[in-house]
């Protein structure tokens, strides 16, 4: 009977605190990215562990590269970084969150990675490590250098009419949240623009500054720039051109049909005058052909009476 206690006792032992053992510390990264060399990038970085949440006093986060867990880029100890990521790395995310990101900023060409994370437990007390070390080598980062940054896309927002509020959007797509592309337009003051910034995939963001403004006849066939000045120094612009779309008054009415009445009327009158002086002429004429016949014809009745 003692025994089939015992057994139970295990078999409930056993079901309570499997799931606990069967969790396993994880992490989890955005495994390629794009970076500007020159520039900056931001590397999304997360982790798990079972059981009650940690503070971020007991915990160290430690980048390295690839399975190589001397060749340390960050590190809270800046002595164990490698000299080529010294003053170059950051730990943007809060270990006690759970957000291990990481900001790698004047990328090199020879950046590439793999970038691999590893958590180390501390005591309270010392803040001495300890024994429980975790390396994410299965969940590394790498990233593709880009020599220059993408150009800004612009957007219009229809049809340009004179007089009406009108925005135009430029957005550029980037990897450095931390450091947003400055723009700047070739018109308009900082009032005139919004400044928005999003993301777009994981680890890709995308700001956007819209300018909105009121077009005048003057604008028309007018060219406007946006730039974009990534953090680095380089600098990327596009270009568009704005046609306004005139917005017609009583006078553009008024001065063509007042014209084309005048040159009617001037017309008129002077086909009007014409035409009398041909009708005098003509009756002029017709007197004339019409006393000489009478004459004719007098003399042809004298010229019968004196043959008799």
């Amino acid at each position: 009977m003692e025994k089939v206690r015992r057994l139970i006792f295990i078999l409930l032992l056993v079901g309570i605190c499997s799931p606990a053992l069967g969790e396993k510390w994880t992490a989890s990264v955005v495994k390629s990215l794009e970076a500007v060399v020159g520039s900056c990038v931001v590397l999304p970085c997360s982790f798990n562990y079972p059981g009650t949440l940690l503070p971020t006093s007991r915990l160290r986060g430690i980048w390295h590269l690839s399975k190589e867990d001397t060749k340390i880029v960050y590190s809270e100890d800046n002595t164990k970084v490698l000299d080529s990521f010294k003053g170059r790395t950051n730990m943007l995310g809060k270990l006690g969150d759970k957000n291990c990101t990481l900001e790698i900023t004047d990328v090199k060409d020879h950046d590439n990675g793999p970038f691999c994370f590893r958590i180390e437990l501390v005591k309270t007390h010392d803040n001495k490590e300890t024994t429980e070390k975790y390396s994410f080598v299965d969940e590394c980062a790498e990233l593709k250098m880009q020599r220059d940054p993408p150009e800004p896309e612009l957007f219009q927002s229809n049809t340009a009419v004179q007089g009406k509020p009108y925005a135009i959007t430029c957005s550029v797509r980037h990897t450095c949240p931390s450091h947003v592309p400055v723009f700047t337009w070739s018109r308009g003051s900082k009032d005139d623009v919004i400044h928005i910034q999003k993301p777009v995939l994981s680890g890709i963001w995308e700001t956007q500054s819209i300018m909105v403004f009121i077009p005048e006849e003057k604008d028309d066939h007018t060219q406007i720039t946006c730039t974009a000045a990534f953090n680095g120094g380089k600098v990327k612009s596009r270009s568009i051109q704005l046609n306004v779309k005139r917005i017609g008054n009583i006078y553009h009415i008024i001065i063509p049909v007042a014209v084309a009445i005048g040159t009617a009327v001037i017309f008129g009158v002077i086909c009007i005058a014409v035409m009398k002086k041909y009708k005098n002429r003509i009756a002029e004429l017709q007197s004339r052909e019409g006393s000489m016949f009478n004459r004719l014809s007098r003399m042809s009745r004298r010229f019968h009476s004196s043959g008799q």
